[in-house]
């Protein structure tokens, strides 16, 4: 969906782009010279009136400069497309979460900003990367297109780097043979379920984040379908154990037991990663949650 919206706003700003060149060199000068040409047929020795003259050489000038309404409407916007498209292309994107698989730090309803410079730049529309900035860390929330449907957009936090291997056993994570310990901190309302559930502080990386985990919940792991690299995941009654190939990454949602992430469909390619994030600018719900995030 962001693709095709970066496209659309390529194809806009192109054409915009060629009618303000158009004007501002070829355009502008034609209606100029079609106006004086237009005012000379007004002389006050035909017209005979020194005042009438100057009133119809104001109204056929004004009428000959007059601008075409398309390239009105194409110079006035193009400033603002090219602004919008350069802010969401290498600077900043905004997305909405429309699910619950992040709670608790994100809820359904958040408005984020994607950092698109983080993990390096990028040319838009074909997305090839070309400066290299950072990589993903693990901890970091990220969006990525969903690999098995490029059009879709998703929100997880990177738990797996390339080359890691990632256990995830009777609802608890292993990182390279390390268990991630995670810290009981009260419980946690789950909207969408309408339900109290138990929350969790846990740290990957450098940052400290809350998870939300039904431990006594026995959940089942299976793989949706056949997806790449799919040799590298062993599946058991109990859980899933990967190894992250190279060049990509395993990602899971905070809210553990209501999340469709890596565990289920596969790792996130590199080339598929849109930016970090890392602000809420707006909930309409609850203005409060305004801010930065883990």
């Amino acid at each position: 969906m962001s693709w095709n919206f970066a496209l659309i706003l390529f194809v806009l700003l192109v054409l915009t782009g060629i009618i303000w060149v158009l004007d501002l060199a070829v355009l502008r000068r034609g209606r100029e010279r079609r106006a004086q040409v237009a005012m000379a047929q007004y002389d006050t020795a035909l017209v005979g009136d020194a005042q009438e003259a100057e009133r119809l050489r104001r109204e056929a000038g004004d009428a000959a400069r007059r601008v075409p309404w398309w390239i009105e409407y194409a110079v006035s916007f193009f400033p603002v497309i090219l602004f919008v498209f350069l802010l969401r292309s290498f600077v900043v994107e905004p997305f909405r979460i429309p699910s619950g698989s992040m709670l608790p730090t994100l809820q359904s309803g958040d408005l984020i900003l994607v950092n698109k410079f983080s993990y390096g730049l990028r040319l838009p529309v074909i997305d090839k990367k070309v400066i290299e900035v950072g990589k993903p860390q693990r901890g970091d929330v990220f969006v990525f297109r969903y690999p098995v449907d490029p059009d879709v957009d998703y929100i997880k936090r990177v738990v797996g780097l390339p080359g890691d291997e990632i256990a995830y056993l009777d609802k608890k994570l292993y990182i390279n043979g390390e268990l991630v310990p995670h810290v009981r901190d009260g419980d946690y309302f789950e909207p969408d379920r309408v339900s109290y559930i138990a929350q969790y502080k846990e740290k990957l990386g450098e940052i400290e984040h809350k998870i939300l985990l039904n431990e006594s919940n026995p959940q089942e792991y299976a793989p949706m379908w056949q997806f790449p690299n799919r040799g590298n995941c062993q599946y058991s009654r109990n859980g899933v154990r990967c190894k992250v190939p190279e060049g990509q990454f395993f990602a899971m949602g905070d809210n553990r037991d209501n999340s469709a992430d890596s565990r289920y469909w596969g790792f996130v390619p590199e080339s598929n990663i849109v930016g970090r994030a890392f602000f809420i600018w707006m909930n309409f719900s609850d203005l409060s949650r305004i801010g930065r995030f883990n």
